[in-house]
Parts: C-alpha cells; sequence; structure tokens
C-alpha cells in the first residue's frame, strides 16, 4: 500500500444505483432502465481502459435484490445473459478478463452456465480485469471467510494466534485483486449499501447524483478528476 496522490486509480468500485428512478422519470419500466444502465456499464468499460484503470468491480445484484418483482429478476437475469454474449467479443478484443464475486450457486443454472464459460474463456486475459458483483453481499463474504479460517483452526493447519488482517484477506472471494482505490456510487444515495465493505476501508469515495443510465464517459472522467485531487495518506500525515 503507497501513500501519497496517484493521478490514476488502480482499481474502481461502482455501486450502480438509479436504474428503476431513471426508468420512472422517464415513463417505462423499470426493466428500461436497467437496459440502459447496461449501455453504461460497457460505456465505463471503454473509459476505464482510455484512462488506464485495470480492475473495475460493479454492483449488479445483491444478496438483496432476490427480494424484487419476480418478474424484474427474471428480466434482469436475462439481461445478464444478453450482456455476457454482446460484451465477450470486446472481452477478447482488448484482453480484458471477467471475474465473479459473490454466490454463484444462486443464480439461475443458465446465467450460471454462460457467465461460467466466459469466465473460463477470458481466464488467460491480462489486459484488466471486470469483476461482476452477483447474488453479492459483504457481510457474507466476511462470514464465508470466518468459516473458512474456522475450518483451518479445527483441522489444525492453522493456530487462532495467527489469524491476521491478511488471513481474513485471503480468504476473500477475490485475494489477488488489489483493493479498491475509489468507489463510486450514483443517484446521490448516501451510503455503501454491504458492498466490499473490508476491501473500502482506505478507498475514496464519489458519490454523484447523476443516475446510472446518465453516467457515462464523462461522469467517469469527473471522479477520476475528483480522486486525482485527492492525497491518500491511509493514517498518516503529508
Amino acid at each position: 500500500m503507497s501513500t501519497g496522490k496517484s493521478s490514476v486509480p488502480q482499481h474502481v468500485a461502482i455501486i450502480m444505483d438509479g436504474n428503476g428512478r431513471w426508468a420512472r422519470r422517464h415513463g417505462w419500466p423499470r426493466l428500461k432502465g436497467h437496459q440502459e444502465g447496461a449501455q453504461s456499464l460497457q460505456a465505463i468499460l471503454r473509459a476505464c481502459r482510455t484512462a488506464g484503470v485495470k480492475y473495475l468491480t460493479v454492483y449488479a445484484f445483491s444478496v438483496e435484490n432476490w427480494i424484487r418483482p419476480k418478474a424484474e429478476i427474471n428480466g434482469l437475469m436475462a439481461l445478464l445473459r444478453k450482456f455476457l454474449r454482446d460484451q465477450e467479443h470486446e472481452l477478447h478484443e482488448h484482453q480484458v478478463r471477467l471475474r465473479m464475486i459473490g454466490r454463484m450457486e444462486d443464480l439461475p443454472a443458465a446465467v450460471q452456465k454462460e457467465l461460467s464459460r466466459v469466465i473460463a474463456a477470458t481466464a488467460q486475459h491480462t489486459g484488466g480485469q471486470l469483476i461482476l458483483a452477483l447474488s453479492y453481499g459483504s457481510r457474507a463474504e466476511i462470514a464465508a471467510a470466518a468459516r473458512r479460517i474456522a475450518a483451518a483452526v479445527q483441522a489444525g493447519r492453522l493456530r487462532p494466534e495467527e489469524i491476521t488482517e491478511q488471513t481474513v484477506a485471503a480468504n476473500l472471494y477475490a485475494p489477488d485483486v488489489p483493493d479498491p482505490d475509489l468507489l463510486i456510487r450514483t443517484s446521490g444515495e448516501m451510503r455503501v449499501s454491504n458492498f466490499l465493505l473490508w476491501q473500502i476501508s482506505y478507498a475514496e469515495l464519489y458519490v454523484t447524483d447523476v443516475l446510472w443510465p446518465d453516467f457515462r464517459e464523462a461522469e467517469f472522467n469527473r471522479a477520476l478528476a475528483s480522486y486525482a485531487q485527492r492525497q491518500r495518506r491511509f493514517g498518516g500525515v503529508k
């Protein structure tokens, strides 16, 4: 972990919020907002390549989202499959690796199949990483890490006094991915909604009132410009 100011974040995490409100403002069904939101994600992927951002993690579907109406969930899952099919060529073209964090087993079988296929097909790419948080909740992630650590202690592979912050981090969903430098939340909500609670401990926060379907390259570049003005001290002094 380095101190000081870096003009470009290595890892950006985004809470993509506001699709439903965007659709309501335009008098359209909620699914239309999600469709436009998928277009925003494609735009931000391009903006990341241009800016030199290596990791992009997006909060696509939380564990809490399963309580939404079944028709909306089905529409979101169909949209996810379409996004994977439409985006695969660009992932290969630009050597972007697709990954997922969350509970894969919660997703419909057809989504699991398509997601697993694209993840495997892009596994060797080194041009950047797109990480989809699906059926994801940070508390669930930390609890799962605690269970793995407890099992290691029970099996005699680890002593309780040996458990460190690094031990916990090593048992999270994507332990090799660096912590986010910048967390963006659209739609103006001032909360992190159970997203990457461990990993964003020292992330710079950027909240905008812009709804996710309207968040495109220009808005993303504003967030990067704000980040470039920050002084990251990680508890130290300037």
